[in-house]
């Protein structure tokens, strides 16, 4: 950390691959008293990072080398879900910011803000305020108002299936494809075809459609 910074500053991590863009982003945060602790330029190198310093805020390009940005947010959120995630991107896409805010980020936003604008977001962000764009909120409302009711969400205590395999069926249960699955869990299609082969073994079924039905069955139970 900078010895400018007092020893309260909120440390963040950048990662772009990019060198000029990282040093825009460091100019604009440590012009605003935020400590920038280490850079990275790559996806394994984000996350090596995060695990390391647990800043306050990574601020990540989602073109970022590797996987990209979505991949480098659910693995950081993972690893440090303390941190605070920002997300920029060249140019607003409503899709890509709710895979974005689902995969773990606070916020996704343009990169063109002003040096100010950054330091502020970032901060807000860190106090707990999501920083979004007015048309990706009214996105997150309409996505909030779509989906299933029926029970969704609620897990029985003594289930076998992992966190993750309940995400799947929630979202197998709304009806949602493997693709589709796969997007919004910002996952390969492959390991989400892994997690339906597990919990259909583990359920004791052979089809979606039974998968479902034992979900319903599951949760009558503790409704």
């Amino acid at each position: 950390m900078d010895s400018e910074n007092p020893p309260d500053a909120i440390r963040a991590v950048i990662a772009d691959g990019d060198p000029h863009a990282r040093r825009t982003i460091r100019e604009a945060l440590t012009s605003g008293g935020i400590a920038v602790v280490a850079e990275a330029a790559d996806v394994d190198e984000a996350v090596a990072l995060a695990t390391f310093y647990h800043p306050d805020a990574v601020v990540i390009d989602v073109r970022l080398p590797g996987d990209g940005g979505l991949a480098a947010t659910a693995q950081i959120h993972e690893r440090s879900p303390g941190t605070c995630i920002v997300l920029l991107a060249d140019a607003p896409d409503e899709d890509l910011g709710l895979r974005a805010i689902r995969a773990g980020a606070s916020g996704y936003l343009a990169r063109t803000l002003e040096p100010g604008v950054l330091q502020r977001v970032v901060r807000s962000a860190v106090e707990g305020e999501a920083a979004i764009s007015r048309r990706l909120a009214m996105q997150l409302i309409e996505s909030y108002r779509r989906a299933p009711r029926a029970g969704a969400g609620m897990r029985p205590v003594r289930s076998t299936l992992t966190d993750r395999e309940w995400e799947v069926l929630d979202l197998l249960t709304s009806g949602a494809r493997t693709e589709e699955i796969a997007r919004t869990l910002v996952l390969s299609t492959e390991t989400v075809r892994s997690h339906l082969k597990n919990l259909y073994r583990k359920l004791g079924v052979r089809s979606r459609d039974e998968a479902a039905e034992a979900a319903r069955r599951m949760r009558d139970l503790v409704v």
